[in-house]
């Protein structure tokens, strides 16, 4: 196996080499839904790290940098430890004079898979569940001097009731190397005693109405922001808590106009007299809808058909697995998509940091989020068969077990609470190929309860619910022949062509992917005849979506766009826009008939 860095990676294996112990590693603002100014100070860097066995920690301690997984190459552990074992993680950090406005929160985006918190070694708190964010008031447990923090993470891939994604101990294939402990920014803030600690913003065509926890009363300022140039809106009261108001030419969201409102919200004292919280936050107006044109359903986009192009995103890194480098890491694959005509990527099994979808809202790329499998996984029955074409399973009595069930439904409502905040996501995908799947139908009504406003994919690939918005296809071994439905139809993966770059590749010895190609111009040449001849034709029918597997390499699978280390393109710009043409021409012939 080869060890491949990301260009910005390379800018970290320095770093490592030369022990530059002060580095701050993705220093930006973490949480871009909820901005908080001259309030923070970010937490990643070197901290020291053991192992605990039997209640005592070794006594070798390295050093590892935050917020890389020990597994990982940025990590400068480069190591994945028996399952189980207690990872120690220990820093000092200072509480600058002047600082504490009059609480101090600990957060952290996510420790796979368990995490307990100390604090001047006491006891703060713990949590369950490896990818979501979570924080604690830590006010009662520092001091104005220096404190201690320690974090004891565990991760156990033998327990299949927490979800764990795409991680196998043994890795190969489609299973990829397992990550544990601390994989996103640590932090701490300060705030006033009574603060903004969530805004909830609903729209309509052009109604939005705020939720601002607490019942806080104070008064809300809508800003346009176009051409760098800022407008003030509006100033919105707001009563308890709440505020409605309408914009008047509102300007709708989408991958070719990406417009967002930013909002000012100021939280004041009892006697109206005093801001004594303020943060800033954004939002878009854009609405999903299915309608049917000329008798045929179809996905749509404030109002009009639209056609998701996409692409699979693993959210895998060559050299920090579920960490990228760097946030410019993001931007990168973002910009890359748009370049090769795509407005859509299904981020794959995997949740992001809120920065990378922030990424997707303000450069216009459309988010399909899956959310985590947990459960068993069987060959026969979740690949194999479905492979042949055995897709309907009854799912009532699959992975039956209570716990795994409550941790699925945990970890969903995790995400969604998370991540409805941001624009850019426009559909759940629940199960993916039948993996942990359990009563598709119930999973539909849960979901839909937390989230209404969205686009629902109940089951991706097989083992169908009537249950779900939308029909959800997987194709690799043969022609996809579409047929019409009484919903729209998406594509949700295909192609998957190998085509591997040996130079460029994580394993020189196994190779995963549907299909192998040999060189860029027959590559190029097989994803242009794909699209023109099984995807183009089926959009007239009601294909509304495809996504095209993959943006990038993943380990043993080379059949990436681009290569894992993220250095050289295997398709041509020109082809893939030359579909997108293709694409936008037949939606035209829609528009136009109707």
């Amino acid at each position: 196996m080869n060890h491949l860095y990301t260009t910005e990676g390379e800018k970290i294996k320095e770093i490592l080499e030369k022990k530059q112990f002060d580095f701050i590693p993705l220093s930006e603002y973490p949480r871009p839904t909820l901005v908080r100014k001259n309030s923070h100070i970010i937490l990643n860097g070197f901290w020291d790290f053991s192992t605990i066995n039997n209640g005592k920690e070794t006594k070798q301690i390295q050093k590892i940098l935050v917020p890389f997984s020990p597994e990982s190459l940025l990590s400068g552990i480069n190591t994945h430890f028996t399952e189980g074992t207690e990872l120690c993680y220990k820093r000092n950090f200072f509480i600058p004079e002047g600082f504490n406005k009059g609480k101090i929160l600990l957060h952290l985006g996510a420790v796979d898979q368990k995490a307990t918190i100390y604090v001047n070694d006491k006891k703060v708190g713990e949590h369950i569940g490896g990818y979501s964010p979570f924080s604690f008031d830590i006010s009662e447990f520092v001091c104005e001097k220096e404190n201690h923090l320690k974090i004891i993470a565990v991760d156990d891939l033998n327990d299949k009731s927490l979800p764990y994604g795409k991680q196998r101990i043994k890795r190969k294939g489609m299973w990829y190397t397992p990550v544990s402990g601390i994989w996103q920014t640590v932090w701490i803030e300060t705030v006033p005693r009574k603060y903004i600690n969530n805004v909830e913003i609903k729209t309509t065509k052009n109604n939005v109405k705020i939720t601002v926890n607490d019942s806080i009363n104070g008064y809300a300022i809508l800003k346009n922001i176009i051409d760098e140039k800022e407008e003030e809106l509006l100033k919105i009261e707001i009563k308890n808590g709440e505020a409605e108001f309408e914009i008047n030419d509102p300007i709708y969201w989408s991958p070719e106009n990406p417009h967002l409102y930013y909002l000012s919200v100021c939280a004041i004292n009892d006697f109206g007299d005093e801001i004594i919280d303020e943060i800033q936050t954004y939002f878009a107006l854009r609405t999903l809808e299915i309608k049917k044109f000329s008798g045929t359903s179809y996905l749509c986009l404030n109002g009009k058909p639209y056609y998701f192009h996409g692409m699979l995103d693993q959210g895998y890194w060559s050299d920090g697995i579920y960490t990228p480098a760097s946030y410019k890491c993001f931007i990168d694959d973002i910009l890359l998509a748009k370049s090769l005509g795509f407005n859509t990527l299904r981020k794959h099994i995997k949740m992001e940091p809120e920065r990378f979808y922030y990424e997707c809202d303000r450069h216009g790329v459309v988010v399909f989020q899956d959310m985590i499998n947990n459960g068993d996984y069987n060959f026969i029955r979740d690949t194999a068969l479905p492979t042949v074409g055995i897709r309907k399973l009854n799912d009532k009595n699959l992975h039956k077990d209570k716990k795994t069930r409550e941790e699925f439904k945990r970890c969903t409502e995790e995400i969604i609470q998370t991540l409805k905040k941001h624009p850019s996501v426009c559909l759940w995908t629940i199960f993916n190929e039948g993996w942990g799947q359990f009563d598709g139908n119930s999973m539909f009504d849960f979901v839909l309860k937390l989230d209404d406003t969205r686009f629902i994919d109940t089951a991706s690939g097989w083992f169908y619910c009537s249950k779900s918005h939308v029909e959800s296809i997987h194709k690799y071994f043969s022609e996809y022949k579409h047929k019409r439905a009484d919903k729209p139809v998406i594509l949700s993966e295909f192609g998957g062509y190998s085509y591997k770059i040996n130079e460029h590749s994580f394993n020189l010895d196994n190779t995963y992917g549907y299909g192998k190609i040999n060189s860029e111009k027959e590559f190029n040449e097989a994803v242009f005849k794909l699209y023109k001849d099984q995807i183009i034709p089926a959009i007239k029918d009601g294909l509304s979506a495809d996504i095209y597997t993959q943006i990038s390499d993943v380990e043993d699978e080379t059949n990436g766009f681009i290569t894992y280390d993220r250095k050289v393109l295997k398709i041509s710009s020109d082809v893939m826009n030359d579909i997108k043409n293709d694409i936008q021409k037949e939606m035209d012939k829609i528009i136009q008939k109707n």
